[in-house]
C-alpha cells in the first residue's frame, strides 16, 4: 500500500513537470502569434489550454483520493496539499498564455504590437519561457537554491513591465488608444505569468524545508487590470 502511495506521489510530481512543459509551449507560441499576427497559431494556443485544465483536474483528483485513502501525515501530507496549490498556479499560467493568444486573435490581421515595441515584447516572452523552464527543473529536483534564485528572473520581468508601462504613459508616444490598452494588458499577463512561477518555486522551498516566507497574492487581479486601464485612460 505504501509503495503505491509513493508511486502516486511520483506521478503527482511528473504531472506538475508536464504542466510546466505545456505552459512553456503555450507562452512561446502565444508570443509568436502575437508578434506575427498568426491567428491559426493563436487558435491552437487557446485550444491547447484545455489539456492543462485536464491535467490539473486529474492531479487534484489524485491528491484528494490520496488524502482520503492514505491519510498522510508530516512531509507526505505537505507534498499532497502543496502540490494542489502548485497545479493551480501552473494552470493559471496556461490561462495567461491563452489571454495573450486571444489578443493576437482579436487584432488579426494586424499585429497588436507596434514595430517599435516588438523587441520589448519578445524579450518579455523569452523571460517567461526561461522562468517556467527553470520552474519545471525546480519541481523535479526539489532544488531550493534554484527556487530562491528564481526571484532574479522575476525581477527582470518586473523591470520589463515597468519600462513598457512608462512608454504607454508617455504623452509623446502617439500610440492609438486600442494599442495602449492591448499592451497594458499584455504586459500584465507576462508579469503575472512570472509571478505564478515564483509562487510555485516558493512552494517547493516549503515542501523541502517546511518554511514558507511569503506568497504572491492574486485576490485582486481583476481590480488591478481595471486600475491599469483607468490610469492609461487618464493619461491618454
Amino acid at each position: 500500500m505504501r509503495d503505491q502511495f509513493h508511486e502516486d506521489l511520483d506521478r503527482i510530481t511528473d504531472q506538475l513537470v508536464e504542466l510546466t512543459r505545456l505552459a512553456r509551449s503555450a507562452i512561446s507560441r502565444a508570443t509568436t502569434a502575437l508578434l506575427d499576427a498568426d491567428v491559426h497559431l493563436a487558435e491552437s494556443v487557446i485550444e491547447a489550454d484545455k489539456k492543462l485544465d485536464e491535467i490539473r483536474i486529474d492531479l487534484d483528483n489524485l491528491s484528494v483520493n490520496l488524502l482520503a485513502q492514505q491519510q498522510p501525515v508530516a512531509t507526505d501530507l505537505r507534498i499532497v496539499v502543496t502540490s494542489m496549490h502548485m497545479s493551480s498556479d501552473l494552470e493559471r499560467m496556461g490561462d495567461l498564455a491563452r489571454h495573450v493568444a486571444k489578443v493576437a486573435r482579436l487584432r488579426h490581421p494586424d499585429s497588436a504590437v507596434p514595430a517599435a515595441l516588438r523587441s520589448h515584447v519578445l524579450e518579455m516572452g523569452q523571460v517567461a519561457e526561461a522562468i517556467v523552464a527553470k520552474c519545471g527543473s525546480i519541481i523535479a529536483s526539489k532544488d531550493i537554491e534554484a527556487a530562491a534564485a528564481l526571484d532574479k528572473d522575476d525581477d527582470a520581468m518586473d523591470d520589463l513591465h515597468r519600462d513598457l508601462f512608462a512608454v504607454l504613459l508617455d504623452e509623446d508616444s502617439a500610440l492609438p488608444r486600442a494599442t495602449v490598452l492591448d499592451l497594458a494588458l499584455i504586459g500584465r499577463y507576462y508579469e503575472r505569468f512570472a509571478d505564478h512561477a515564483v509562487s510555485v518555486a516558493r512552494r517547493v522551498i516549503y515542501l523541502v524545508t517546511g518554511e514558507y516566507d511569503s506568497e504572491v497574492s492574486y485576490d485582486h487581479e481583476e481590480a488591478e487590470d481595471a486600475d491599469v486601464i483607468a490610469e492609461i485612460e487618464r493619461n491618454g
